[in-house]
C-alpha cells in the first residue's frame, strides 16, 4: 500500500482588515509556499497528471459577495466585479490552484464547515494510499471577515462577546470561555507518496497514518451531548492508523472556546484515552482565532511542526481552570515532548467530525 507523507507546508499571514486580501490570494499564497517548501516544480505550460488538489473552505467567497452587493446597490451591475460568480464558487479553491500551477490530477473542494481543512488532508491520504495520485496539494482557506458573516454567527450565539482585552477573547478550555473568535487565513500541506518523495530527495516532515469522518446527525450548532460520534471518530482514526490510544503522544484539540464544544470534546477524549489520561491535549486557537474551514489545515500543520520540533504547543489565555475540562491542556507555555504519533481533531458545525493522525516516518 502506498504511504502518504508530508513534504511541504505553507501558511499565509493573516489580514488585519477585510479589504486587505481575497480568498483567492490566501489560497494561492499558501499553496505556493507549500510547493516551494516541498521543492516541487510546476508549470502551466507543462501540466502534470499525477498531482492533485484537495482543499476545503466553509463559506467560500461569501464576503466577496457581500462587498460586491454594496457596490451593486450604489452603481448597479456596472459596479460589480465581472468575476464575482467565480469568486463565490467554493470549488474554485482547488480549480484555481490546478489552473495556476498546472495540476491535472484529482481535484476537489469540500465545504464541511469547521472540519473542511481536516477533511481535505484526510482525503489526500486516501488519494495517495489508493494510488490515484503521486502528490496532492491539501489545505484549507477562509476569508470570512465581513459584517454580515459576523452578525450571522452572532445571531446563533456562537461568537464571543468578551468586552475585555481582545487578545484574551479566545480562551479554549478556560471556565470563562464564551464563544469562538472568527479569524481568516489559509494553510497548505504537500502530501506525497513515500517512495516518490524519497526518489527525488524530498525532506519528509511526517507520515499521514490515519483518518476518519462522521456526523452527529443531531444538531447544526450543538454537539451530540453523549459525544458518541466524536468518540467514534477518534477510535476510527486510531483503527485506520493501526494504533492504540496509548501510542498517541499529543492531541491538537478542536477546542473552539465555546462552552459546549470544549466540555464535550474533553469528555470524548477521556472516553477514548481514559479518565486519568495524561496525553497532552491543547487548543491552539488562542493564537489565530477560528478561521472556520481553514482551521483543520492550520492545525494539521501545527501537529506536523510539533513532530518536527518535538515541541508541544500550549493552550494560551488559560487562567481559570474548568473542572469539566480537566485534561492536560498544556496551559500557557509550550514544552518539549517525545512525540511519535499525534492526533488532530476537528468537530464542526453540522455535527461534522474529522480526525487525522500524523507520525514520524518509520525507517
Amino acid at each position: 500500500m502506498s504511504m502518504p507523507v508530508i513534504v511541504g507546508i505553507g501558511q499565509t499571514p493573516y489580514a488585519v482588515k477585510r479589504d486587505d486580501v481575497s480568498l483567492q490570494e490566501l489560497i494561492f499564497t499558501a499553496a505556493k509556499l507549500a510547493l516551494d517548501d516541498a521543492g516541487l516544480t510546476y508549470s502551466r505550460e507543462n501540466p502534470r497528471d499525477r498531482i492533485g488538489v484537495s482543499f476545503g473552505t466553509a463559506l467560500g467567497g461569501v464576503c466577496q459577495a457581500e462587498d460586491q452587493h454594496v457596490r451593486f446597490l450604489k452603481k448597479g451591475t456596472r459596479g460589480v466585479n465581472p468575476t464575482l460568480a467565480l469568486q463565490v464558487f467554493g470549488g474554485s479553491a482547488h480549480s484555481n490552484i490546478a489552473i495556476e500551477f498546472g495540476f491535472r490530477g484529482v481535484g476537489t473542494t469540500n465545504s464541511n464547515s469547521c472540519a473542511s481543512g481536516t477533511v481535505a488532508v484526510g482525503e489526500a491520504l486516501r488519494y495517495i494510499r489508493d494510488g490515484v495520485a503521486d502528490v496532492v496539494v491539501a489545505g484549507g482557506a477562509e476569508a470570512p471577515l465581513g459584517t454580515l458573516t459576523f452578525w450571522a454567527f452572532d445571531i446563533i450565539k456562537t461568537m464571543s462577546r468578551w468586552e475585555g482585552d481582545p487578545e484574551l477573547s479566545c480562551r479554549p478550555f478556560d471556565q470563562l470561555r464564551d464563544g469562538f473568535v472568527m479569524g481568516e487565513g489559509a494553510a497548505s500541506l504537500i502530501i506525497e507518496e513515500l517512495e516518490h518523495a524519497r526518489n527525488r530527495g524530498a525532506h519528509i516532515y511526517a507520515e499521514v497514518f490515519g483518518y476518519s469522518l462522521n456526523n452527529d446527525a443531531f444538531h447544526m450548532t450543538s454537539p451530540l451531548p453523549s459525544g458518541e460520534s466524536c468518540i467514534r471518530a477518534m477510535r476510527e482514526a486510531l483503527a485506520d492508523a493501526q494504533l492504540a490510544p496509548e501510542q498517541i503522544d499529543y492531541i491538537n484539540a478542536h477546542a473552539s472556546s465555546t462552552q459546549l464544544n470544549d466540555s464535550t470534546e474533553t469528555m470524548s477524549i477521556k472516553q477514548v484515552f481514559g479518565n486519568d489520561t495524561r496525553t497532552p491535549a491543547s487548543g491552539t486557537k488562542g493564537y489565530y482565532a477560528h478561521p472556520l474551514g481553514a482551521t483543520g489545515a492550520i492545525e494539521a500543520m501545527l501537529a506536523t511542526l510539533a513532530l518536527q520540533h518535538q515541541w508541544i504547543p500550549p493552550t494560551i489565555n488559560y487562567h481559570n481552570p474548568d473542572p469539566v475540562c480537566d485534561l492536560d491542556v498544556v496551559p500557557n507555555h509550550g514544552r518539549p515532548g517525545q512525540l511519535t504519533y499525534v492526533m488532530s481533531n476537528s468537530f464542526g458545525f453540522g455535527g461534522i467530525n474529522a480526525c487525522v493522525i500524523l507520525g514520524k516516518v518509520k525507517d
